[in-house]
């Protein structure tokens, strides 16, 4: 009884700690028209009817002889500059994995594309916590006072919700379905 003990254990363990990961969401910017500048695509007004969370992916989807995706900082992405990019991506079926909060400023570098509106800032909000509020941080005595810095810290934050984000819940529950399966296993082998 105590290996099929063990066995049960460690197949709820790997159950309960890759369930989360299933929760990641892919979301394909521009939806149904892709990457483009054909159509006068809004890809702000795309990207605030998102809510992205670290652990998604974003896929740009294009034609790769007339676009790419480039990476950049905000006072490039305000500035449409791409001649200094962080990351490029030219493959026409780039994937791009949210690993930080925050937010990820991507542009098209084919010139004039960017200022026909063919760039996206992905921003990727801090989940809430289940169990304690997060402190809003004051702004930093160190932070410059330059124009795109006080530009970024001036955009107003979206209002939380007051019911804790799907995923957080999903979190919690798995945790407690592992601490209940940990102690069905022992109880069950030393009864």
């Amino acid at each position: 009884m105590a290996g099929g003990g063990f066995s049960l254990f460690f197949m709820l363990a790997v159950a309960t700690t890759t369930l989360p990961l299933s929760f990641a969401a892919v979301y394909k910017v521009g939806d149904s028209t892709g990457w483009t500048t054909i159509g006068n695509f809004d890809y702000k007004k795309w990207a605030s009817s998102k809510t992205f969370h670290v652990g998604d992916v974003i896929l740009f989807q294009y034609h790769a002889q007339f676009h790419n995706v480039m990476l950049v900082t905000h006072p490039d992405y305000q500035a449409c500059n791409a001649t200094n990019p962080l990351n490029t991506f030219t493959t026409g079926n780039d994937s791009y994995p949210i690993k930080t909060h925050g937010h990820h400023y991507f542009l098209c570098g084919v010139p004039g594309h960017c200022l026909a509106g063919q760039k996206v800032d992905i921003n990727v909000a801090r989940d809430s916590s289940l169990l304690a509020p997060t402190p809003q941080a004051a702004p930093s005595p160190m932070a410059s006072t330059s124009s795109s810095t006080a530009a970024a810290t001036s955009v107003p934050a979206v209002s939380p919700s007051k019911s804790p984000p799907l995923n957080a819940l999903m979190g919690l529950l798995c945790k407690l379905g592992f601490a209940i399966s940990v102690f069905v296993v022992f109880a069950s082998t030393y009864a």
